[in-house]
């Protein structure tokens, strides 16, 4: 069986903010009622957080949970351990009305980061990103120019965007672009 490996194999770019490609990530979508007891135990004995609230991302590392949509939310784990979390996350779940499947491997993952990594994202995707507006826990889907996207902030100075794995050169080329040097709106 040949190894896995990420879609861009640790690409990386360094301009007004730095973009990076994160490599494998773990990643459980999870598709149930939020409110559920049961489904609430499952994430916590995955990732030891507690269901996230609307556009709520509670990440820390390479493990997390961030809502996705009223009856979405996307697990994340080490990926060498997303088989045996969704094994046990399945088996937690069996006798709940609930969907949960691997997506690791259909996702692309990218870290902007530095003074600029606002601006930067401000460029590509229709979102208020101001310090008011936009802070470290939450996430948002939107478009990353013509491709969907999801990204939330680590910490003041970057986010981290998920994208589909057949996006991945076109969303790296895109932050690359809005990266140059010289770029700088100052809107942010």
């Amino acid at each position: 069986m040949s190894e896995p490996i990420s879609a861009l194999n640790h690409a990386s770019y360094d301009g007004i903010a730095k973009i990076e490609e994160c490599g494998l990530q773990g990643m459980i979508t999870l598709r149930g009622n939020q409110s559920d007891k049961v489904l609430a135990k499952a994430i916590k004995d995955a990732t030891g957080q507690k269901v996230p609230g609307q556009h709520e991302a509670l990440v820390s590392g390479d493990t997390g949970v961030c809502w996705m949509s009223p009856d979405e939310l996307l697990v994340l784990v080490p990926y060498a351990e997303v088989e045996a979390k969704l094994a046990a996350m399945n088996n937690a779940l069996g006798g709940t009305h609930a969907l949960a499947v691997n997506v690791s491997d259909a996702r692309a993952v990218f870290r902007v980061s530095g003074a600029n990594a606002r601006e930067v994202m401000g460029k590509v995707a229709p979102v208020d990103f101001s310090g008011d507006a936009f802070q470290p826990g939450q996430i948002r889907r939107s478009r990353l120019a013509q491709v969907a996207g999801a990204f939330w902030m680590d910490d003041a100075d970057s986010f981290r965007v998920v994208c589909f794995r057949s996006a991945a050169d076109y969303v790296f080329k895109l932050l690359k672009v809005a990266a140059q040097p010289g770029s700088e709106v100052g809107v942010y």
